[in-house]
């Protein structure tokens, strides 16, 4: 790791049990986040981008486990930590903000219990210093009323405030990365928009690193500063974010930026929605060659046996011949 960098992941392999033995889901991915940097992970349900980001924040379910590879924190390896040494690093390393924020609080505790649990978990301070930290927090995130909320319970606020008490309760602590997990799925437009800036703000005052976990590639291209695109288990694509992915060659990342719904326009027929066929190779699934043969519009006779790796491309990397001869070819 340089001394920007505040999470390395390599080779990563995560592997599930299943009734027919261990099949692995994640099938050695490798990146690395500095220093206030924000990165997407982007793909299809199923292509392994929740269990990466599980697996380096260690939250994986049960039946999941890292079966190869590493993940270092800040320069430590913490691959093989156990669940006690995990619970120091989460909340005041890394972070963790799960999609659904009303599966993720407590539906019989106030906001403040929670955001106070969050404070007291890394801090040996008086509980009457953790409730004005929690209302700190409240404030911090923008939440309406804030001294009121925290006597409320998760059922009476809106999916937009969950979402920023979770958040609140992610940055109790000043964690170094935060990872978030489709933040922004559950809400309208204005209010993706609301979380994705409060994100950003916070992370201009403390410096974090940021990563989000999304399907919707046009969104990280907004957000983000460098993108990584994955299928079946494995970064088929890595490209930055300056030019809002005009760079983008790979043909799975181009299809996920095609499948995104269009605006009806005031007149004329109904803009036909781009559909990718097939579906996402199960965790396990042997094939060979490229594993987004037989979706691809574009599929040579090569890609069925001859799997690309990550290749250095159109100044990111790229893993497809025809992308890769086309860049040789300019």
């Amino acid at each position: 790791m340089t001394d920007a960098e505040v999470l390395s992941v390599r080779d990563l392999r995560v592997s599930l049990k299943t009734l027919s033995g261990s099949a692995v889901a994640v099938r050695g991915v490798s990146f690395e986040v500095s220093r206030g940097e924000t990165v997407g992970l982007v793909g299809e349900s199923g292509c392994g981008k929740t269990l990466t980001a599980l697996a380096a924040s260690g939250l994986l379910p049960e039946g999941a486990t890292i079966s190869g590879g590493s993940v270092h924190l800040l320069g430590y390896d913490v691959t093989n930590s156990d669940s006690k040494a995990w619970r120091d690093l989460l909340g005041k390393h890394i972070a963790f903000v799960f999609q659904d924020p009303m599966a993720a609080l407590n539906p019989v505790r106030t906001i403040g219990y929670q955001l106070m649990e969050a404070v007291l978990a890394h801090r040996n301070i008086s509980r009457s210093a953790a409730w004005d930290k929690a209302l700190e927090l409240a404030r911090r995130v923008k939440l309406p009323r804030a001294e009121a909320l925290l006597n409320a319970y998760p059922h009476q606020l809106s999916g937009g405030m969950a979402q920023r008490v979770v958040i609140a309760i992610a940055i109790a602590n000043d964690p170094n990365v935060l990872i978030a997990d489709e933040p922004t799925t559950a809400l309208d437009v204005s209010m993706q928009r609301e979380i994705l800036k409060l994100l950003k703000e916070i992370q201009r005052q403390t410096g974090m690193a940021i990563v989000i976990v999304s399907h919707d590639l046009a969104m990280i291209a907004e957000w983000t500063d460098r993108v990584l695109v994955m299928y079946a288990g494995h970064i088929v694509e890595c490209q930055t974010t300056i030019d809002r992915l005009a760079r983008i060659r790979h043909p799975y990342s181009r299809a996920l930026l095609a499948v995104r719904p269009i605006r009806r326009p005031r007149y004329g027929p109904r803009p036909k929605l781009f559909e990718i066929g097939g579906a996402v190779p199960l965790p396990g699934e042997k094939f060979y060659g490229c594993a987004f043969a037989g979706r691809c519009a574009h599929e040579i006779e090569r890609c069925k046996i001859d799997a690309r790796e990550l290749r250095t491309a159109n100044q990111g990397k790229i893993a497809c011949h025809l992308a890769i001869e086309a860049e040789a070819a300019e």
